[in-house]
């Protein structure tokens, strides 16, 4: 039974995949929505975003949603991240598990803002007075089933937005994850596809106006007209990757992933991480994203944590830090904070 389920995901990705996009041609600015390439979660991005077969937790929602079931509490975390250009992008998720039908249900949202802009006009090039502001959302609705106790797969569906002072778009997605925990001790494998939708097309009354169509009709030349944008795709991301966790005995533990991604909006990459912890609570991680991927720029991760749980309280809380290499566009920072209940 797993075997075909396996391979009814592996076959359906390559055949989307084939049929989506070109592995030679680099489609970097052809895609609407491209804040949903951005990662979530300190503890992920920490580690380079090699995070698909080692997802248990509410990032789980974006990395891959067949994570969820092996949360094994309700939790809840919030991220903000320092993203480039002065921009913040926050991140918000919540796991309940449902023991009963071996399930868990999640819900995520994903929100990048930009600042308040002057509204600049060819006649008014140092600007009208006027200001305009930018916002891109997306919020999603998980579900996910362990079939066994190794094995689980999980979907998504997601309502996406994306607005720039009074046009806006919206999309409809799904995301798509199988996870299986292997039966040698430590070692995961999981795969993903994420932003699987419609296209966004930009409608708005700015996009309204008049012409004149013929100067020589002195009579005709307040003409209504709508602008028309073109539609854009949604950035199709195929993700397959494996971790290995090792017990170190009396000095903690220590896990190894590597992802390969395959986007629509790029060509391939693979991400890789690190991290070691001692007594479960103090973590220490390091990774590499967008490795081998053309013209990238961004590469190095480092990430600390600290997870405290307490047992009789049955509540718990996680601290995450990340910080990445952004080459000329400087540097990022992500902060995450975790509850267990």
């Amino acid at each position: 039974m797993i075997k075909k389920i396996l391979s009814f995901f592996l076959l359906t990705g390559a055949v989307l995949a084939q049929q989506s996009f070109n592995t030679n041609v680099d489609g970097v600015g052809t895609s609407a929505a491209t804040f949903l390439e951005i990662g979530v979660g300190a503890r992920a991005m920490g580690m380079g975003g090699s995070y698909v077969s080692i997802a248990n937790d509410p990032s789980a929602l974006y990395y891959n949603p067949a994570g969820i079931i092996w949360a094994g509490k309700m939790q809840l975390e919030v991220m903000h991240n320092e993203w480039l250009a002065g921009t913040q992008y926050e991140f918000i998720g919540a796991v309940v598990p449902v023991p009963s039908i071996n399930s868990s249900l999640g819900i995520s949202f994903i929100t990048l803002g930009y600042d308040k802009q002057p509204v600049r006009t060819v006649d008014r090039p140092e600007g009208t007075g006027e200001f305009y502001d930018a916002r891109d959302f997306a919020l999603g609705i998980t579900y996910a089933m362990a079939l066994t106790d190794r094995f689980s797969f999980g979907l998504t569906g997601k309502y996406i937005n994306q607005r720039i002072w009074s046009e806006s778009g919206s999309a409809f997605a799904v995301d798509l994850g199988i996870f299986y925990n292997t039966m040698v001790d430590g070692l995961r494998l999981g795969f993903s596809m994420s932003n699987f939708g419609t296209e966004i097309q930009l409608s708005g009354r700015e996009l309204d106006t008049t012409v004149d169509p013929d100067n020589k009709v002195e009579n005709y030349d307040r003409v209504p007209v709508q602008y028309k944008t073109d539609s854009y795709p949604l950035p199709l991301l195929f993700r397959a990757g494996i971790s290995y966790e090792a017990n170190l005995g009396a000095f903690g533990k220590s896990v190894v992933s590597v992802d390969v991604n395959h986007p629509s909006s790029a060509t391939e990459s693979m991400n890789f991480g690190f991290e070691y912890s001692f007594a479960d609570m103090f973590f220490l991680r390091g990774g590499y994203e967008n490795a081998f991927e053309k013209d990238a720029i961004n590469g190095l991760t480092l990430g600390a944590g600290i997870d405290y749980y307490n047992t009789s309280a049955n509540f718990g809380v996680r601290f995450d830090y990340a910080w990445g290499d952004w080459g000329i566009l400087d540097k990022s920072q992500r902060f995450s904070v975790g509850l267990v209940f």
